[in-house]
């Protein structure tokens, strides 16, 4: 069983300002100055998008709220 969900669908793609709100792409560059970096985004048919980032030791997982928010309490599975 293939347990792969993005089929073939790069992680970030090209166009990845595109998904984003205003407010995400204002606080993604703001934290992309303190080393964290945009992991994936997550795009589900009819759903919100889910924007992932990661600090600069990889050891810290966010999620940009559509707000612009920062949450490093996220509730969402991810595969490592």
């Amino acid at each position: 069983m293939n347990d792969e969900k993005r089929n073939g669908e790069a992680p970030v793609p090209d166009h990845h300002y595109s998904y984003l709100t205003q407010e995400q792409k204002t606080q993604l560059k703001k934290i992309e100055g303190f080393g964290w970096q945009l992991k994936f985004i997550r795009r589900p048919l009819f759903k919100p998008v889910t924007v992932v980032v990661v600090n600069s030791d990889n050891d810290s997982v966010g999620i940009l709220e559509e707000d612009g928010r920062l949450n490093l309490d996220p509730d969402v599975d991810i595969r490592h």
